[in-house]
């Protein structure tokens, strides 16, 4: 033990973040239906509420203990979409006004608004161009996985756009990426830093967009286009989902957005994943303070072991002779606050020689 304390200087003090990535692979099998139950091809591992707004994907049947949720999967189409011209209240219409009201909501939290207070709506390219993006799906993936926020450049996601497919027999595969967003990434969003996705491998011309990958949020939005051949054509021959009994048909996309319900539109996206990859950030901090025993310092110890003989009066253990110089054995470093109570403690590996012609500095860090 010491019998006093050192204070830590400006310059003893540094603080650091640095990031570690982990690669997150999401099968479309497991998404779209590795846990269907018998006969009634239910998939367990998919979680619908009679709210209807949106539904829960998970990696395991959701009851288990062991499941873990993935991501949320949801649809809207703004107010001024081709879609939303019939009554809400139309019968061939289900739950337009929320499909239209979750559009907003989302555009709301990740665009935001103009000067007027009005929502602004997602445009391809990230400006103020007529290219917008009315109609989309949301994936909202799960914190577990994105943890800090999803790292630029690395979201990929594969979607089966072609007629009749499954993961078994895929047609059409559509590749999604946020190329070129290491450094390119927008920042004119509410919600913090986002990419473009596109589906060209080489520069993205204007046509190519098809969403926004929002990194801290963690939130994918995909325009519902990806599904039109070409896109924008509401192409007819395009059939969605997979056929199987309880799982809804349609023969186009925009058959689909006005359609179904908000669970069953969900189930025909969600049949038509493929994969889904990209790394996620966390952010470590770390503070490291440098111990400094300048040579007249630590060299002599309180501990009553230091000393030898009877009532501890004797000779230092560690002297064979008077004339030799006292020395220490450091083992632990410990760290206090104003008032002297201990917050901190760190061991050295082996034992480190402390004497009146030594310096020892030791580096403790902590990670946070």
């Amino acid at each position: 033990m010491t019998s006093f304390f050192k204070p830590f200087d400006a310059s003893d003090i540094q603080t650091n973040v640095h990031n570690v990535h982990e690669q997150i692979p999401l099968t479309g099998s497991i998404v779209s239906g590795t846990y269907s139950r018998a006969y009634t091809q239910i998939d367990s591992n998919i979680k619908n509420f009679t709210h209807d707004m949106f539904q829960q994907v998970f990696d395991y049947p959701y009851l288990s203990s062991s499941a873990n949720h993935i991501f949320d999967l949801t649809i809207g189409f703004a107010p001024d979409s081709v879609l939303s011209a019939s009554s809400p209240t139309d019968d061939d219409e289900p739950q337009q006004e929320s499909k239209i009201n979750i559009y907003n909501t989302q555009a709301k939290i990740l665009v935001g608004t103009d000067i007027t207070g009005s929502i602004l709506d997602f445009t391809e390219d990230g400006s103020n161009s007529d290219r917008r993006m009315r109609e989309c799906f949301f994936i909202n993936f799960a914190r577990l996985l994105t943890k800090d926020e999803i790292q630029k450049g690395t979201f990929s996601l594969q979607m089966m756009t072609g007629g009749v497919c499954t993961t078994t027999s895929p047609k059409d595969v559509l590749l999604i990426q946020d190329l070129n967003m290491v450094t390119d990434y927008k920042t004119n969003s509410v919600a913090g830093e986002y990419g473009l996705l596109a589906t060209s491998s080489a520069a993205a011309a204007a046509g190519d967009y098809v969403g926004h990958i929002y990194y801290q949020a963690g939130i994918a939005a995909i325009s519902a286009s990806i599904f039109d051949t070409p896109r924008g054509t509401h192409d007819t021959a395009n059939y969605l989902g997979a056929g199987a009994t309880g799982r809804p048909n349609f023969d186009n996309i925009h058959e689909m957005l006005t359609g179904s319900s908000i669970s069953g539109a969900c189930d025909a996206i969600r049949n038509r994943f493929y994969n889904v990859s990209f790394n996620n950030t966390t952010a470590v901090q770390s503070t490291i303070y440098w111990c400094r025993a300048n040579h007249s310092e630590f060299n002599y110890s309180s501990n009553p072991t230091y000393l030898s003989g009877a009532n501890g009066m004797s000779q230092i253990r560690v002297k064979s002779s008077p004339s030799d110089q006292p020395k220490t054995y450091i083992t632990a470093v410990g760290g206090y606050d104003s008032n002297n109570e201990l917050c901190w403690t760190a061991k050295t590996s082996v034992p480190i020689k402390k004497t009146n012609s030594s310096v020892a500095i030791i580096k403790v860090m902590i990670n946070y």
